[in-house]
């Protein structure tokens, strides 16, 4: 807020998502930025006078991109704010579930120091981790993880070759769920990867093997998880993204005991949360001005 006043520019501060009360604030805006609301085709069609969206997040899903390219209208992201934070808690994430942290801890509390009815973990270097999607935040991690698995291995139909590195082999989708002992995901949602980690996914993917998701809850077909994990197929999962945000408090995943669960806290430090703040607003104060923004979005829109 300080940014923009600075700028000169008049913001209020709305808290709601609320699709009739956003309208109504928003009539003669000429920039929004976005937390956990959002903006879809009609609603930006109701905004004659908007020339930019800016996302407090490094995804793009909360704003129907094609109707604001189509109106002319600048989308910017914050791409790389928390590159390392969203990295290490999936790599925390991945730890916990093979080495049994929350059950050991259970266990401990309950004054039971045998372990007796815990799985034996494998030692991560027999283990293949596999990367769905391999942009910022999966390079980080690939380069923290390639020294303790066994072999990193990565999809991604879109990052050009000059950006892969030696370590990381890259593979086709089919190859990479037969190969993974570990599935992180690391993909934008859209229409195309819309539960794309299904029942025909996860049944390809190794017996005992696990499931990191710290992107968007939707790339998951939740009730497909849960059947993969009750039967054993699958010996974890770590999610930072629900499909519905908040979870409801009787969510069946919450209180399995094969799942750990953080509410889309990947993102979080305090080096993090004050660009997802500074950097919209001068994305905003940027376009507005006439200027280009600093992050703008350049994915295309109908394939990303």
């Amino acid at each position: 807020m300080d940014l923009l006043a600075e700028a000169g520019i008049e913001a209020a501060y709305l808290d709601s998502r609320d699709r009739a009360g956003i309208l109504a604030a928003a009539r003669q805006c000429a920039g929004i930025i976005l937390g956990y609301a959002s903006l879809d085709a009609s609603m930006i069609a109701a905004l004659p006078n908007l020339k930019v969206v800016a996302t407090m997040s490094a995804g793009f899903d909360m704003v129907d991109v094609q109707a604001a390219t189509d109106a002319g209208i600048t989308v910017c992201t914050v791409p790389s704010a928390a590159t390392a934070d969203v990295a290490t808690h999936a790599f925390a994430g991945m730890l916990a579930l093979v080495r049994q942290l929350p059950r050991s801890q259970a266990l401990a509390r309950a004054g039971d120091w045998t372990g007796t009815g815990l799985p034996v973990p494998q030692r991560l270097e027999s283990l293949t981790l596999g990367l769905v999607g391999f942009g910022r935040i999966a390079q980080f991690l690939a380069n923290i993880a390639e020294p303790v698995f066994k072999e990193v291995i990565a999809y991604d139909p879109f990052t050009p070759a000059e950006c892969w590195p030696d370590g990381v082999r890259r593979v086709e989708l089919d190859e990479l769920l037969e190969s993974s002992n570990v599935l992180s995901l690391h993909t934008p949602l859209t229409g195309e990867t819309e539960n794309l980690i299904d029942a025909t996914a996860l049944e390809a993917m190794p017996a005992g093997s696990y499931l990191v998701n710290v992107a968007r809850g939707g790339l998951v077909d939740e009730p497909a998880l849960l059947e993969a994990l009750d039967s054993g197929h699958l010996a974890g999962a770590m999610l930072d993204v629900p499909a519905q945000e908040p979870a409801p408090t009787d969510h069946p995943l919450l209180s399995h005991p094969s799942a750990i669960i953080t509410p889309h806290t990947a993102y979080r430090s305090t080096d993090s949360l004050r660009e997802y703040m500074a950097l919209p607003a001068r994305n905003v104060i940027a376009v507005l001005a006439g200027l280009e923004a600093e992050t703008p979005l350049r994915v295309p829109v109908s394939t990303r």
